[in-house]
């Protein structure tokens, strides 16, 4: 399963969202986890990012362990997706 982890305010998750949403439409498994209102999600959040990042927008690979924290170019983000 891959993660994108955001906050509901979070500037920068509204500037990744697009992308996400994209590679969705395109036929990819992407569950996307609101943590900053969902004390569940948040909870994975934790279990998930291991305090390598300290915040949103953090993306997890459960395939691979590859993660990305914050902001990322789309070619960045479709190499996570794709488990590359």
């Amino acid at each position: 399963m891959k993660y994108f982890f955001y906050g509901e305010e979070c500037p920068h998750c509204h500037t990744m969202m697009p992308l996400v949403d994209k590679l969705i439409a395109e036929g990819g498994e992407i569950k996307k986890l609101e943590t900053w209102h969902d004390k569940e999600n948040a909870k994975i959040f934790e279990q998930k990012e291991g305090n390598k990042c300290g915040g949103v927008p953090y993306f997890y690979n459960e395939e691979t362990g590859a993660s990305i924290c914050g902001e990322a170019s789309e070619k960045d983000v479709r190499a996570w997706a794709n488990s590359e």
